[in-house]
């Protein structure tokens, strides 16, 4: 990458138990904009989040992030930095109402932040304030979980599959809120639509089998003959 670096994995190994699944991966990023992470399933993205946001601990490598060293550091403390996660299940408080769960993101940034701004993004949400999050659609808890992420204010935020199972019309409303949010933030994403993910980032990684076999600007690696045989099931 020729920008100055905000956001580096470095030469990440992490494993399951005896099982290694990521074996010497580096990833980067800028400040503001996008980076994304592709690849078939299996092939260590959703591990690759879980190092970064500190739910996984590496077996070697380093994560650093605005000038820190956040190898060893909890989640909670990366949290507090500006990292925040959507992960690919679970992304919501189930049990807890809309209007509970966006403000439990609110709750975790210590400025000025209101519900209002995910309402503002996702208005379906404001029909729903009162219901419980586990009730919602998949494309509605997608939006709370991307809405609640927002209110924390992160710095860098980790989106794990933000449009898995949802219908196409929800996936253009992400797709756009997402559009504007890299404008301000740096954003890393795996995703397996593949327009959505090269379209929105600047730069691209495609992993196999734990491994980095494929990086560059994103409209270079659309082009490449080799990405469709790795992201084939």
């Amino acid at each position: 990458m020729c920008e100055p670096v905000y956001f580096q994995a470095r030469e990440i190994c992490a494993s399951y138990g005896d099982s290694q699944v990521l074996f010497d991966v580096t990833l980067a990023a800028s400040k503001l904009g996008a980076v994304a992470v592709l690849g078939r399933n299996g092939a260590g993205k959703t591990t690759l989040l879980k190092t970064i946001i500190g739910e996984l601990a590496v077996d070697s490598g380093s994560v650093a992030f605005d000038r820190y060293d956040i190898t060893r550091l909890p989640t909670e403390r990366r949290v507090r930095l500006g990292l925040a996660y959507v992960p690919q299940e679970h992304s919501v408080f189930e049990r807890l109402t809309v209007r509970e769960n966006l403000e439990v993101g609110a709750l975790s940034y210590r400025g000025q932040s209101s519900i209002d701004q995910a309402l503002a993004w996702f208005p379906n949400l404001a029909q729903r304030l009162d219901q419980p999050a586990g009730t919602l659609s998949g494309g509605e808890r997608k939006m709370l979980a991307v809405g609640r992420a927002v209110l924390s204010n992160p710095k860098l935020l980790l989106l794990d599959e933000p449009t898995e199972g949802v219908w196409i019309g929800v996936i253009d409303e992400i797709s756009e809120r997402l559009r504007e949010l890299v404008k301000t933030i740096t954003v890393v994403i795996v995703e397996q639509h593949l327009e959505l993910a090269l379209g929105l980032a600047d730069y691209a990684y495609v992993l196999d089998r734990g491994r980095i076999v494929l990086q560059g600007r994103s409209s270079a690696v659309r082009k490449d003959p080799k990405l469709l045989h790795l992201l084939a099931p």
